[in-house]
C-alpha cells in the first residue's frame, strides 16, 4: 500500500502494530462536505485522512455552529471510538477534499482490545488533538478575528501543503463562528499587509513568518509524535 502523502499516524506506528490492521485498511476518496461522523450516531468507520483535512464541528444551537478542531494527514477520525466513550457528541465533515484510509469500527475495536500497544499509539493522538482545541478555545476566547483568521490558515496550510486554500469567506465565518463582515475586514485587512492574496473560491498565503507572528502562541505545527 502506497500513498504519496501518507498519513503521519499510520507511517508512525510500529510494524507489529500496523500489521494488526493493515489488511482491513482500505483506500477512499474524501469529497468536500463528506460526513465522517454525525454527532450522537456511534461511528461505523474510522478514517485516516492522506490529503486534505476535515472539520471538527460543535453545534451552538440558535447561535450556530463552530469549528473546534481540523483533522489532517496528522490524525484520525474516531476518537470517541478510542476513549470507549461513541458515540461522538460532534459533527465531523471534510472541507478541503483528500484522500485517505478507512478502517471499520467493530474491526479497530476488536484490534485495539487485542493489541494495547496499538491502543496506546492512537491514544497519542487524542491527547495532540484535545491540545488543539485547547488552543482553538483560548484562541476563540481571548484572540481577535485577525488572530483566529490568521492561526486558522497556519493550520489549514499544515495540513495540505499548498499555499492556495480553496476557501470562502462564508466559509471561514462559519468556521471561526463570526460574522462574515468581521471575516471580509480581516481578510482585507492581510490583503493590504501582503499576507495572503484573495482569489475567487480561494486564498493563497503570500507570508507564512507575517501570519505565524500574528497567531501568536495559540499556533502549533501540525507534528504527530
Amino acid at each position: 500500500m502506497v500513498h504519496t502523502q501518507p498519513n503521519f499516524i499510520l507511517s508512525g506506528l510500529i510494524e507489529t502494530d500496523l500489521c494488526s490492521i493493515e489488511a482491513d485498511l482500505e483506500d477512499v476518496d474524501l469529497p468536500a462536505s463528506k460526513i465522517l461522523e454525525r454527532a450522537h450516531r456511534r461511528v461505523d468507520s474510522v478514517y485516516f485522512p492522506d490529503s486534505g483535512f476535515a472539520s471538527v464541528v460543535a453545534d451552538g444551537g440558535a447561535k450556530g455552529a463552530i469549528e473546534v478542531g481540523i483533522i489532517g494527514r496528522d490524525g484520525m477520525t474516531g476518537l470517541s471510538v478510542l476513549l470507549g466513550n461513541d458515540p461522538p457528541k460532534n459533527e465531523t465533515y471534510i472541507q478541503v477534499a483528500g484522500k485517505g484510509q478507512r478502517i471499520k469500527a467493530n474491526i479497530l475495536r476488536r484490534a485495539l482490545d487485542k493489541n494495547p500497544s496499538l491502543h496506546r499509539a492512537l491514544l497519542r493522538y487524542v491527547h495532540s488533538f484535545l491540545d488543539q482545541a485547547a488552543m482553538t478555545a483560548l484562541a476563540n476566547g481571548r484572540g481577535t478575528i485577525e488572530e483566529r483568521l490568521a492561526r486558522w490558515l497556519l493550520l489549514a496550510n499544515d495540513r495540505i501543503d499548498e499555499e492556495e486554500l480553496p476557501l470562502t469567506q462564508e466559509f471561514l465565518s462559519l468556521m471561526l463562528g463570526v460574522t462574515r463582515p468581521g471575516v471580509t475586514v480581516a481578510v482585507q485587512s492581510f490583503e493590504r499587509r501582503r499576507l495572503i492574496a484573495k482569489k475567487r473560491g480561494s486564498i493563497v498565503i503570500l507570508n507564512r513568518a507575517g501570519l505565524e507572528k500574528l497567531a501568536g502562541a495559540t499556533y502549533t505545527p501540525a507534528v504527530y509524535h
